[in-house]
């Protein structure tokens, strides 16, 4: 990255925004990526993903000198480091087991690698990484919508929240991308944040930053409208994936004059 000083951080989601939902692909971006390390402006990825699948993920894109949002918002992994300390799992597998209810979710925990390849796309190398968790469960919920609801609402008198994403329920202890970005943006020296995301767990990262943007995933239902769209600070692309992803990044750069 460069040293020019920049108050400008980008937050994106990545299964859907950032990447393709089905092919994991980011070339599309890649462009506008680079643009964005020209200019020294950090991307800061936030996703349900464990560190163990950001780590790589972020080299490659050329982000490893931004810090990343792992596992919904639960950990923050370093700028360059590989690994987060984290303990929330064992307590969190603790609390679920022995719970009438909790038979109909099928976590990680529960699948094999090869389910987690099968259910994801995802090769078995990545699926191994998916299943590497250290604070929060994603799964499928196989009951009733009533059960999930209980299932839902039991959870969360134990202090654990469920998240909706594009593909999983994923249970944690409660923090959001939304908390981690506020954490993060004061060390970036950011005074404009921009999130991108597609799904309900974004929704609380859009409506904090400055600027959201919702990125169209035909893949599920689309976001109700959040109340930062009627104030004009969300928006909707009209493009999917990391199309739809580097032309509203690309358009904010435009509008902020950076080359």
């Amino acid at each position: 990255m460069s040293p020019r000083q920049t108050t400008l951080a980008i937050f994106t989601d990545l299964d859907g925004t950032l990447l393709d939902h089905e092919t994991y692909d980011w070339s599309p971006a890649a462009p506008v990526l680079a643009r964005l390390r020209d200019a020294g402006i950090p991307v800061v990825l936030a996703s349900s993903k464990t560190a163990a699948e950001i780590a790589p993920l972020r080299a490659e894109m050329g982000l490893s000198a931004c810090p990343a949002i792992v596992e919904n918002g639960a950990g923050i992994l370093p700028a360059g480091a590989e690994t987060v300390p984290g303990e929330d799992y064992a307590a969190l597998m603790q609390l679920l087991s022995g719970r009438p209810v909790a038979h109909r979710f099928r976590g990680f925990n529960e699948m094999s690698t090869e389910e987690v390849a099968a259910t994801t796309g995802l090769s078995p190398e990545a699926a191994a990484k998916a299943k590497a968790r250290q604070f929060s469960e994603p799964g499928l919920f196989e009951g009733s919508d009533d059960e999930r609801e209980a299932f839902v609402q039991e959870l969360a008198g134990e202090g654990v929240q469920a998240r909706a994403g594009g593909r999983f329920l994923t249970l944690s202890f409660g923090r959001t991308k939304a908390q981690a970005m506020a954490e993060i943006a004061p060390s970036l020296g950011a005074t404009l944040t921009v999130a991108l995301g597609d799904a309900p767990n974004d929704v609380e990262m859009l409506e904090a930053a400055d600027l959201g943007i919702i990125i169209a995933n035909p893949a599920h239902d689309p976001l109700p409208l959040l109340p930062g769209e009627a104030e004009g600070r969300i928006t909707r692309a009209s493009l999917t994936g990391p199309g739809g992803w580097a032309d509203e990044v690309g358009r904010i750069l435009d509008e902020n004059d950076i080359p």
